[in-house]
């Protein structure tokens, strides 16, 4: 092949018995455009004779082998050679080269016609301004939360349990289950010492100070 053909790194041969057709790929969204289906004369031909050979058998046969060897599939065959340059020449205006990047990307998304390059490489004002904003919402958002008290007066020291042990129950918070009544908590603390017990525990193992139940 002589011809130069764009797009060599992302496209994907689609080509089947019938005929060819390729489908190309911006690098920076993945957005995909397929050219048309062109279907190749010659299949017809090569499934008429393999149907003649096989009604008939013998000589006629040949018409089977030398019809396969006709119709040739092969990468660098010229029949694909053509199909590939007549998809590119079709799918080519949904396309720019990033004059900064080099990657190939589809004009509906990733091209910034106004300095011709990518947006990647040149985002578009209006469009990284939206960005920007979004995200300084998300930031002030997040240090507005900072400064509320969201927990109240929840058990912070205490380690709590998503699921009840004893009933598997999901937990809403508290220190008993809602379902079956059984204590949630993991440890229970010692008010005497601050020492951790293991739930269910009467007195504490460190100072021996009674554990509330």
């Amino acid at each position: 092949m002589s011809d130069l053909v764009p797009f060599t790194d992302n496209f994907t041969d689609l080509s089947n018995t019938d005929g060819y057709q390729f489908e190309f790929r911006c690098e920076r969204c993945g957005n995909g455009y397929r050219s048309a289906f062109r279907a190749d004369p010659r299949a017809a031909g090569q499934r008429l004779a393999r149907g003649i050979g096989n009604l008939f058998g013998g000589q006629l046969s040949q018409f089977t082998s030398m019809a396969d060897r006709l119709l040739d599939r092969g990468t660098n065959s010229p029949a694909k050679d053509q199909a590939l340059r007549a998809a590119t020449a079709e799918i080519a205006p949904k396309f720019h080269q990033c004059r900064a990047c080099s990657d190939w990307v589809c004009d509906d998304v990733c091209w910034n016609d106004g300095v011709g390059q990518c947006v990647r490489c040149s985002p578009i004002a209006v469009e990284e301004l939206a960005q920007l904003q979004a995200e300084a919402r998300r930031r002030q958002v997040q240090e507005r939360l900072e400064t509320i008290d969201l927990v109240g007066g929840a058990d912070l020291k205490t380690q709590a349990r998503p699921r009840c042990g004893a009933c598997g129950a999901q937990s809403q918070g508290g220190k008993f289950c809602g379902e079956c009544g059984s204590p949630l908590v993991v440890v229970a603390t010692c008010t005497g010492c601050g020492s951790e017990n293991p739930s269910g525990a009467r007195f504490c193992s460190s100072c021996g100070t009674g554990l509330a139940t």
